[in-house]
């Protein structure tokens, strides 16, 4: 069902773009940069999060890490990462093909700034199988633009 709401929101919003589905698997960040030859950076993992009472994603570089101290600046409180029961309500897709897309409602979509330095970027597609191929400034437009710093690059 996940991959087919991510399937119906593409056609629907971004006719252009076209949810790749893979023999091999997708659900980690490795394993996505292996399949589509591109570093894990250019992986944009998104991140089921609640502060306080408010649950949101953030989809952020495939190898950043969730910062504590940007975070609680970026949110306004302590992050807290959900569980897949959570995330599986919240978003219908299960963990290892979590994307913005496809939602069964709408939802506050944060972007990472670290995601900027990329041209193109390969969220998750709906399932541990899909993935999509996008520009920055087509995942922005499509999420709602709302950059925040609140990711750890790695050393």
């Amino acid at each position: 069902m996940s991959l087919e709401s991510v399937q119906a929101d593409l056609a629907a919003r971004a006719p252009d773009l076209a949810v790749i589905v893979t023999e091999d698997s997708t659900a980690t960040v490795q394993l996505a940069a292996e399949v589509h030859g591109v570093e894990p950076g250019q992986i944009a993992k998104t991140l089921c999060i609640k502060v306080k009472d408010e649950e949101f994603l953030l989809v952020t570089r495939g190898d950043a890490r969730l910062d504590n101290q940007k975070s609680k600046t970026a949110f306004g409180g302590r992050p807290r990462m959900l569980g897949a029961e959570d995330v599986l309500r919240l978003t219908s897709h299960q963990v290892g093909g979590v994307c913005p897309f496809g939602l069964p409602a709408p939802l506050k979509i944060y972007l990472d700034t670290s995601l900027k330095i990329y041209d193109v970027v390969i969220p998750a597609g709906g399932s541990t199988h899909s993935s999509v191929r996008l520009s920055v400034e087509r995942l922005a437009e499509l999420c709602g633009s709302n950059w925040v710093d609140a990711a750890q690059l790695p050393e």
